[in-house]
């Protein structure tokens, strides 16, 4: 992934922000919502979009566009570095190979000390039962 290529192929948008700020909020545009096209990325190798549409396919649009929002501040320009850095990391975190898991089987030994356990408790249960009257 080239950051700074990614970087020019953000697209942003300012909107008005939801929630209590009195007048302030009705009159700003302080929210920042980001838009990124993962199909025609220059940013992205093919194996890389093809990694990312499968792991955030449900946050990508049918057009390949994925979006991200913030309006936790009230300045615009907080709101923008804060989305950026959520849609790198974002991007790094499922670019990421997971390690193929390897099967193990436990030991002759953990197998046969644990059906012991097992069976010492259930001597123990059983010795707490009142005896049957045959």
């Amino acid at each position: 992934m080239q950051l700074d290529v990614l970087l020019r192929e953000i697209r942003f948008k300012a909107v008005r922000s939801s929630g209590p700020g009195g007048q302030h909020v009705n009159k700003t545009s302080s929210k920042v919502e980001v838009s990124f096209v993962l199909y025609s990325s220059d940013a992205l190798t093919n194996t890389e979009k093809v990694r990312l549409m499968k792991k955030l396919a449900s946050r990508v649009s049918s057009e390949g566009t994925l979006m991200l929002s913030c309006g936790e501040t009230r300045s615009q320009h907080r709101n923008k570095t804060i989305v950026i850095k959520r849609l790198v990391a974002l991007l790094e975190e499922n670019l990421k190979v997971s390690k193929i898991r390897k099967k193990t089987k436990p030991s002759k030994g953990a197998i046969e000390g644990r059906l012991k356990i097992k069976k010492g408790q259930a001597l123990k249960k059983a010795n707490r039962k009142p005896p049957t009257l045959d």
